[in-house]
């Protein structure tokens, strides 16, 4: 059995922040209705690869989920929304601030529609506060929230990371928000409103970074490889050092290529060993046993020296086979993985990690598969629908509408832009 199978949920978020997360809940058996204006998610159409088909920005975002078209704007939509309201069990919006309140649906107005609905909502920076009106994309979130002032080398710009921490991560928090309102609901018989604004999900995703600017107010951080001060203020930039107790960084490979590192963990615990695998090989058959080097303390006042050593082994290696020696010392440690590796890796593929599909409109395609494992309820991944494909289905299906009612909306209008008036 599907862990979600008997929740519906009516999905009216666009883009990727919101439909991460109706995504990952479609996947654990919750019944998705993704709710469109009649011109569709803006996203089936933005860095189209192949021509009038989804681009892969909204397939890769909306799998399991069914299509329907409703135009908003006119009376007989309107119904149709109210209709699905109150045969759902949570609404999803990531809209501009108050405009379903113009549409006029408060959440006021949705709680009389339903009282048992909880209503998921993504915002920029949330309903409340001086930023309450700004509108936000990732990457704003990114710099907004504390990240990208804490990603790269002090000496150079701020960067945002490849991982999409502030629409997807955010879609992530407001899973978990959603399904505790919804196990909430079940004990009280009442919904309530769920709210996760991205600059927050970005500051509670930047946690340790909080972590190292109270400790600045009392010392240095020592395992930084970069300089810091007591009393300096701001978490600085200090490139791939770990960020935690032990010591940590990205070291050169063979051949050298752009991709050709690996990260390395140095604990405690596996110097000595790594020390007598590295030394010799290095002209330094006295490494393990080098005071420079022999405590931790050691190690983080002379890190850019032992880096240095360590990458000089390194590039004798490539980073798969750094992997296999520094694994069997029982070093953490991780190449550096890019899309192609991942694409092509083993391991990967074993994990349904990479799942492939068939679309009408593009034909085959990859997604990025189901990363949380049920042991009783396996995610089972399926395309995206085309804009609208089940608009019949859904009003037979779930509102029991008959044909003749179907077909006097639709001459209405409700599933449909308005045509244009004449010039």
């Amino acid at each position: 059995m599907e862990a979600l199978k008997d929740v519906r949920i009516l999905d009216m978020t666009h883009v990727q922040a919101g439909p991460t997360c109706s995504q990952l809940l479609a996947w654990m058996g919750a019944d998705v209705i993704k709710l469109e204006p009649p011109h569709g998610d803006a996203t089936r159409g933005q860095l189209r690869d192949v021509p009038n088909a989804d681009s892969l920005y909204f397939t890769m975002l909306n799998c399991n989920k069914r299509s329907i078209t409703v135009n908003m704007k006119s009376a007989e939509g309107k119904l149709v929304f109210v209709e699905l309201v109150k045969r759902s069990d949570i609404l999803m919006e990531n809209f501009g601030p108050g405009v379903l309140d113009r549409l006029g649906f408060t959440w006021e107005k949705i709680q009389e529609i339903n009282p048992r609905i909880v209503m998921g909502s993504i915002k920029g920076f949330g309903s409340s506060g001086p930023y309450a009106d700004f509108k936000a994309y990732e990457n704003v979130a990114q710099a907004m929230g504390g990240s990208m002032s804490t990603t790269g080398v002090p000496d150079a710009p701020p960067y945002v990371t490849g991982a999409q921490i502030g629409d997807s991560g955010t879609g992530l928090h407001l899973a978990i928000g959603l399904l505790a309102a919804l196990h909430q609901r079940d004990r009280t018989g009442k919904g309530q409103y769920v709210e996760v604004a991205m600059m927050d999900g970005v500051m509670n995703l930047c946690r340790v970074k909080w972590r190292d600017h109270q400790r600045l107010w009392r010392g240095a951080l020592s395992e930084y490889s970069v300089g810091t001060h007591q009393g300096m203020g701001a978490t600085p930039r200090a490139g791939n050092d770990s960020g935690g107790g032990q010591l940590g960084n990205a070291v050169r490979c063979r051949p050298g290529g752009p991709n050709d590192f690996i990260y390395v963990v140095v604990q405690e615990a596996v110097w000595e060993a790594l020390a007598r695998r590295i030394g010799p090989e290095v002209g330094m058959p006295g490494l393990a046993t080098d005071p420079k080097f022999a405590a931790i303390a050691d190690r983080r006042a002379n890190q850019v020296d032992m880096w240095e050593i360590i990458g000089e082994f390194a590039l004798r290696h490539d980073k798969r086979e750094m992997m296999r020696i520094l694994n069997d010392l029982n070093v953490p440690c991780g190449p550096i993985m890019s899309t192609e590796d991942l694409f092509n890796d083993e391991h990967v593929k074993l994990r349904d990690m990479m799942v492939e599909l068939d679309h009408p409109q593009r034909g085959k395609w990859w997604n990025v598969g189901m990363p949380i494992k049920l042991s009783d309820s396996p995610a089972r991944v399926e395309r995206s629908p085309t804009l609208g494909e089940h608009n019949e289905e859904i009003l037979r299906e779930v509102l029991g509408y008959d044909e003749a009612r179907i077909s006097a909306l639709k001459t209405a209008g409700a599933f449909s832009n308005p045509p244009k008036k004449a010039a």
